[in-house]
């Protein structure tokens, strides 16, 4: 099994059908983050670290903020330039950002902050953050409550950030506090291709062996079968999105 340092930068081998795959944020998720530093006279400055393939970074461009994407890996930065034009891109992490002392209103972490170490990462947000900006964190979960949803999991095994949000809020560390939260459900029309996308993006997937893999895309393929998700027919699976937010004193 891979380790998780190996996972954790694992993406840029599948940036095509991550991009395909996984879902937008909803906006009004993203608008809650923001709404501490949200201001009327001028954009407010974000840096979306862990940005992928810009999923979360295109509805900060589209919310009317200024955005630096920051990722680890190359190839997602590169695939995040295809897919939203002009907005700067560096390599970087979140103990480690390419950017100067309070020189942000918000740091953005898109299915990303449990790959992080939270002490340093905590540390490092909030050097680059000015006084009174927002650590925002966000995730959409698929919403195991339905039952063909949790037996896919079950066949394609979960997340670490399944695991991390099944403990409770996730860990940060001085100066920021307790998070505030807001939870949304909500639903992503997906056809086989899509679905089989979204779990060929999974860390896990990525870095299994041939065998393994064999067997997910079998076991996987027989569930699509039941549920409907055959050719181009189009199946509801249901999200949870989890928003979190903090406020650098």
């Amino acid at each position: 099994m891979a380790s998780r340092d190996e996972m954790s930068t694992s993406f840029g081998r599948a940036a095509s059908v991550y991009e395909t795959g996984r879902p937008e944020y909803p906006a009004e998720a993203v608008a809650w983050m923001l709404q501490p530093v949200a201001s009327h006279e001028r954009s407010v400055r974000i840096a979306d670290v862990g940005a992928g393939t810009g999923k979360l970074t295109r509805t900060l461009v589209e919310a009317g903020a200024e955005v630096v994407a920051i990722d680890p890996d190359p190839a997602m930065l590169e695939a995040l330039r295809s897919a939203v034009i002009g907005v700067p891109t560096f390599v970087g992490t979140a103990e480690r950002l390419p950017l100067p002392d309070a020189a942000l209103d918000a740091a953005v972490f898109g299915q990303s902050w449990h790959w992080v170490e939270p002490s340093a990462a905590s540390a490092e947000v909030a050097r680059v953050l000015r006084s009174g900006g927002v650590l925002g964190l966000i995730w959409n979960v698929r919403d195991e409550s339905a039952p063909w949803v949790a037996r896919m999991t079950r066949i394609m095994r979960g997340s670490a950030a399944e695991r991390m949000l099944a403990s409770g809020s996730p860990p940060v560390a001085a100066p920021f506090g307790g998070l505030e939260e807001l939870v949304l459900r909500w639903q992503r029309a997906m056809t086989r291709d899509a679905l089989f996308a979204m779990v060929r993006s999974r860390s896990h997937h990525i870095t299994a062996s041939h065998a393994e893999r064999a067997r997910i895309d079998a076991e996987l393929g027989e569930l699509f079968d039941e549920v409907g998700a055959v050719g181009e027919a189009e199946i509801a699976l249901p999200y949870v999105t989890r928003a979190y937010r903090g406020i650098r004193p």
